[in-house]
C-alpha cells in the first residue's frame, strides 16, 4: 500500500474527464432550450446591474436564486450525482446559497446595485459578461463541440462567477456601521461560490484541463476587489 503523500489530486478523481463533459453533453441535450432562457436571466441580470435602478438589486437576487436552486436540482442532483457521490453535498449547498439570495431579497437590508462605476463596479460587470459569453466558449476553444458548452443559470462554473460578478456591485446604502451583524447581509452570500470556485478548479486540474486555474483565481480577483474597496479593509 502506498504512503498517503504518494497519492495525487487526480487518484481521488472518480470518473475522467471525457465522462465529464459526456454528463455535460446529455445534460444539455436534455433540458434544451432552457439555455436560451438561462442566458436571458443572465443578460437580464446584467442589464439590470447595469441600468442601477432601485428595483434591480432584488430582481437580480431573485432571478439568481432560481438559477441556484435550479443548478441544485437538475445538474447535480439529477446528473452529477451519478458519477461524483459528493454532488449531493454540491446540490446542498447551491440550494442554500439560493435560498440565502432569496432571504436577502425579503429580510435583508435596503440594497441597490452600483453600476459600472470605478474599478469595483469594472471588475463585476466583466465578470458578469464573461460569465455570460466568454465560458460557454471555452471549452470550443479547447476543442469540445458546442454540444458540451457550460452555459450561465444551467452549469454551475459560470452561474457561480456571474453570482460574484453581481456580488461586487450590491451595496446597502445607508447601513450603519456593524449593522449587518445583526440582520442578513451581502456578505453572507460570497463564502460558497467562493469555495465553488476552488472545488471546480481542484476538479479541473485533476482531470488536466488547460482551464483549471481560471475559477480560482476569478474568485480571487472578485474577493480581492471586495476586500480593498470596502470600509476600513473589510470585505463587503
Amino acid at each position: 500500500m502506498s504512503e498517503w503523500w504518494t497519492y495525487r489530486l487526480s487518484d481521488f478523481l472518480l470518473f475522467s474527464a471525457r465522462t465529464y463533459h459526456r454528463l455535460v453533453e446529455l445534460y444539455n441535450a436534455d433540458v434544451w432550450p432552457a439555455h436560451l432562457v438561462g442566458l436571458g436571466v443572465g443578460f437580464a441580470v446584467l442589464f439590470a446591474s447595469i441600468a442601477g435602478t432601485a428595483w434591480a438589486a432584488r430582481a437580480t437576487c431573485v432571478l439568481l436564486a432560481v438559477c441556484w436552486v435550479w443548478v441544485a436540482w437538475a445538474f447535480h442532483l439529477q446528473r452529477y450525482l451519478s458519477i461524483n457521490w459528493a454532488a449531493s453535498w454540491f446540490a446542498a449547498a447551491f440550494a442554500i446559497e439560493g435560498a440565502l439570495l432569496m432571504a436577502l431579497c425579503g429580510f435583508g437590508p435596503r440594497l441597490r446595485v452600483r453600476g459600472v462605476r470605478g474599478w469595483r463596479g469594472g471588475i463585476g460587470v466583466g465578470l458578469l459578461i464573461f460569465a455570460l459569453v466568454a465560458q460557454p466558449l471555452i471549452g470550443r476553444g479547447l476543442g469540445r463541440p458546442w454540444s458540451q458548452a457550460e452555459v450561465f443559470g444551467l452549469a454551475p462554473d459560470p452561474t457561480a462567477l456571474g453570482t460574484l460578478g453581481l456580488l461586487l456591485l450590491l451595496r446597502t446604502p445607508g447601513q450603519a456601521s456593524g449593522a449587518w451583524r445583526s440582520r442578513l447581509s451581502p456578505v453572507a452570500l460570497w463564502p460558497i461560490p467562493v469555495l465553488w470556485s476552488l472545488v471546480s478548479g481542484a476538479t479541473l486540474w485533476a482531470m488536466q484541463a488547460p482551464d483549471a486555474l481560471l475559477m480560482p483565481l476569478a474568485a480571487l480577483l472578485a474577493a480581492s476587489a471586495a476586500c480593498l474597496t470596502g470600509p476600513r479593509g473589510h470585505c463587503r
